[in-house]
């Protein structure tokens, strides 16, 4: 069994499930997940985790991301983005200063209003699916946070964003109220995700690349890796049979909330949750060093 992450640059026009197929094939990992889907009409970095990685995905999936965003000013659409019907144009009479002060107004903790056409579900259906059979229904707003918005090119009625946000922003909604606060209309034509967490597209490789390495494997990153970052404790071999037999352990010194677990030889052992007075708990166990843990 391999265990690790592979940063991947998903094409345009392939979902993420199959990139993720194509990905495992190669690799000839018998279990695999991203943390993160891209739209098909969107590229850019997908974070592919192999064996024992997946048990790591939640911490990847809270992590901000970073776009190249390009938003066409003067059209909306059905969708918010190029995928869809369009529903109305408008004249483009604006300049670069107006669109920085529009800009501005979406920089910091915003209430973003989920659209129709999502993944998220209500009562088990997807809403796209409600979308596409002509139903709308009541959403509730979440609170987002668009960390850096900056404007790369105003080229009216395009203009090209470098957006950093929290996890579950809708670039589509955003571009969809920029057009909005400058009265103009707008959807999202063309989006590549950069960046997630501490990971840069600049690092991934195309499946095409993938495709001719002569050890593809050697692309993985390893498990450590995903951790890095986080508090860690080191725990010896006692203390990681009373973990992993459900007792939670008491280490002074640990700052409360999620917690990297390491053998003195580096190994990851998983996950743990920090509580109040240094009490830690199994979150996430790798079965790897349950095996190794077996052999001692």
């Amino acid at each position: 069994m391999i265990d690790g992450a592979l940063l991947l640059d998903k094409p345009l026009g392939l979902s993420s499930n199959r990139a993720l197929q194509e990905a495992k094939k190669l690799l000839g990992a018998k279990k695999a997940g991203h943390a993160g889907t891209l739209d098909p009409l969107a590229s850019g970095l997908l974070l592919i985790l192999v064996g024992e990685a997946t048990k790591f995905a939640g911490p990847m999936l809270e992590a901000d991301k970073e776009y190249l965003a390009t938003v066409k000013l003067g059209v909306t659409t059905s969708t918010a983005d190029a995928e869809g019907a369009v529903l109305e144009e408008r004249p483009v009479q604006v300049g670069a200063e107006q669109v920085a002060a529009a800009l501005a107004r979406f920089r910091g903790p915003l209430e973003q209003l989920p659209p129709m056409h999502s993944a998220l579900k209500r009562d088990g259906v997807p809403l796209y699916q409600l979308a596409r059979a002509g139903r709308t229904v009541e959403r509730q707003a979440r609170r987002i946070e668009i960390h850096e918005l900056e404007l790369l090119q105003c080229a009216p009625p395009i203009l090209e964003l470098r957006v950093r946000c929290s996890k579950g922003t809708y670039i589509r909604v955003l571009a969809e109220d920029i057009g909005a606060a400058l009265g103009t209309g707008a959807h999202l034509a063309a989006l590549r995700r950069t960046g997630s967490g501490r990971f840069h597209v600049r690092d991934a490789a195309t499946l095409e690349e993938l495709r001719v390495m002569p050890n593809r494997r050697s692309a993985l990153l390893p498990l450590r890796v995903l951790l890095e970052g986080l508090p860690s404790a080191e725990l010896d071999a006692a203390a990681e049979t009373r973990l992993r037999n459900g007792q939670p352990l008491k280490i002074s010194g640990l700052e409360e909330g999620l917690c990297a677990l390491y053998r003195a030889d580096g190994a990851v052992i998983g996950l743990g949750q920090a509580q109040a007075q240094g009490i830690l708990r199994p979150l996430r166990l790798t079965q790897a060093a349950e095996k190794h843990r077996k052999t001692l």
